[in-house]
């Protein structure tokens, strides 16, 4: 039965959300973790197409971290990609010429079997779509963004000439990628502008952290994290970072809102990330997002009801999306 299930959620990875076309080459990029989600979505795509692959690769050291030599030619070769796996290699040169190639992306990092039967995979994609793409069109046509929250979050960043990122769960063209099944719109901050302080309550969903016991603070000065502060959590993190001997892991690489009403906050990357009512601030590499750092890794940092005030006018409130796009959510017919 819960083959079964999982057949359904993967069906509408392949079909609804990657749009997979007789012929094409799908490549599923997998490790130890990720097998069963792997198969279901093969067995999916065998369905649409014969020339499916799954390449399994030992679990990643840390996300962002570049998969093999061969894996990534694997993947370069792809017209479709899916990533199944437990480290995350969304932030990678690999995935990054794999797009450039032409293949069309479905990441799912931390994607696990029961993400194919409950939470966001049950979402209206195609209803969401109008919301996150009026999200990135704001995004890329500001200059200036002051985030908050209750919490304590205040940051001030530039945008201006940032391309967006509207990922919306479905891929239609070449070099069209995306997560599923959060739905997120971001975009990249000019380097060096950010500035202020960034208080995380909700979930960092990497490396094991999960969800917040104790707010974590960054402290942002110069395009850069200069301090983190909080419990455990954030003096692992801290620690962690400064393992890596590179300072461009401090970077702030993105910031990002959730848009899909079905997903829970549970401490699982792609359902967090994808939460409606949250943003999130990415920190490490941003080359993918439309930035110019490749560093070692790259994590996201989730807050709860944020506010959002782009050039002066206020788009998000309390975590509430002030656009008539967003009715759709509002109304519960998403």
């Amino acid at each position: 039965m819960d083959n079964l299930l999982m057949l359904r959620g993967a069906r509408k990875l392949v079909t609804t959300c990657a749009n997979v076309q007789p012929g094409e080459e799908v490549v599923i990029v997998t490790d130890f973790a990720g097998h069963r989600v792997a198969e279901a979505v093969a067995a999916a795509a065998l369905e649409r197409t014969d020339a499916v692959n799954i390449i399994v690769m030992p679990p990643r050291s840390i996300d962002g971290e570049e998969p093999t030599k061969t894996v990534a030619a694997a993947m370069s070769a792809a017209n479709v990609l899916f990533t199944p796996v437990k480290q995350s290699i969304t932030h990678t040169y690999a995935t990054r010429t794999a797009i450039g190639n032409g293949a069309r992306g479905i990441m799912l990092s931390q994607f696990n079997p029961n993400m194919l039967v409950t939470g966001g995979i049950n979402a209206d994609f195609e209803a969401i779509r109008p919301l996150c793409f009026k999200v990135g069109e704001l995004l890329a046509n500001c200059d200036k963004v002051h985030l908050t929250t209750p919490a304590g979050t205040d940051l001030r960043l530039g945008l201006k000439g940032r391309p967006s990122n509207p990922h919306c769960g479905l891929v239609r063209k070449p070099g069209d990628f995306t997560t599923v099944p959060n739905i997120e719109c971001s975009s990249s901050p000019i380097e060096g502008t950010s500035e202020g302080v960034i208080i995380v309550d909700a979930s960092i969903p990497y490396y094991g952290v999960g969800l917040v016991k104790e707010p974590i603070r960054f402290d942002v000065a110069s395009g850069r994290v200069t301090r983190i502060s909080g419990g455990y959590q954030a003096d692992f993190l801290d620690q962690l970072l400064a393992r890596q001997g590179d300072p461009a892991v401090y970077n702030i690489a993105q910031i990002s809102f959730g848009l899909n009403p079905h997903c829970p906050m549970e401490g699982v990357m792609l359902h967090d990330e994808g939460v409606y009512g949250t943003a999130h601030i990415g920190i490490g590499t941003s080359v993918l997002l439309g930035g110019e750092v490749k560093t070692l890794t790259h994590f996201d940092s989730l807050m709860w009801k944020p506010t959002l005030s782009l050039d002066g006018k206020v788009v998000l409130k309390d975590g509430k999306w002030l656009l008539p796009e967003a009715e759709v959510i509002h109304s519960g017919r998403a």
